[in-house]
């Protein structure tokens, strides 16, 4: 018998990593209406994996209640000449119905802390840095110029226009000139507030080259609904190009 309880334990774990494991490919079998966007993004399936599987464990306990409660209707529905039951509860079941969320709670926050210091906390090394100031209702972009550092009179400027190489980390440093906004990019994983007064950095890689929209997710004024870029991830070598000419129409 003593061999039995290790193998257990085995299983559990065993059975844990694959439906950890499993939980993108449920994902590619949701409804269109029920998958994320597109993710262009080298950490994005780290966030869909985590999503998912809170969606997953969330929806069953969901329905689990459900169909409890519509059982419990049905059961001990009004009958003639049928007195009522009454209970003062069961200290077992507190305790079961406090636990168990509390285990899963902790287990997702384990699972989670590794992505968040990896996304939020460790920024990248080699990374190409631009600014990012929001303000209504418009991104103005700003890129080093020739000397590579970013706050000299050389530096690059465009309007709602986000254009980097692809392959290559991009370090955002992101600030606002009135109220807050949230820098949005759906098919990259990263959504942040930009405060007055504060800078915030994030940072992001593209997987392959397109195009894509910016978005500002916090309602900050009449004109919110036209507040919105676009960003570029282009080659290397295209983006060598761009960067020459925005170069060029600078100087003139």
């Amino acid at each position: 018998m003593a061999s039995i309880a290790p193998r257990g334990r085995v299983l559990r774990v065993a059975s844990g990593v694959l439906g950890a494991a499993a939980v993108p490919s449920l994902a590619s079998a949701l409804p269109f209406w029920l998958r994320l966007p597109e993710n262009v993004a080298t950490f994005g399936s780290k966030i869909d994996g985590l999503f998912y599987l809170i969606l997953w464990i969330t929806g069953s306990i969901f329905v689990l209640v459900e169909a409890l409660l519509l059982f419990f209707l049905f059961r001990y529905r009004h009958r003639e000449g049928r007195r009522a039951h009454y209970t003062h509860g069961s200290n077992r079941l507190e305790v079961i119905w406090t636990i168990v969320p509390a285990v899963i709670c902790v287990i997702l926050a384990l699972l989670s802390r590794r992505s968040w210091a990896e996304i939020k906390q460790n920024m990248p090394r080699g990374a190409m840095h631009v600014e990012v100031i929001g303000e209504q209702f418009s991104w103005n972009i700003r890129y080093p110029g020739p000397d590579g550092k970013l706050g000299t009179p050389d530096d690059l400027v465009t309007l709602n226009q986000l254009h980097f190489p692809v392959g290559r980390p991009l370090v955002v440093e992101l600030h606002s000139k009135d109220v807050i906004h949230s820098f949005f990019l759906p098919e990259f994983r990263v959504k942040q507030d930009a405060v007055p007064g504060m800078t915030t950095r994030i940072w992001l890689e593209a997987t392959r080259v397109g195009h894509w929209e910016i978005a500002c997710a916090e309602l900050c004024g009449l004109g919110h609904f036209r507040m919105k870029g676009f960003v570029t991830v282009e080659t290397p070598e295209e983006f060598e190009r761009w960067l020459a000419e925005q170069a060029k129409e600078n100087a003139s």
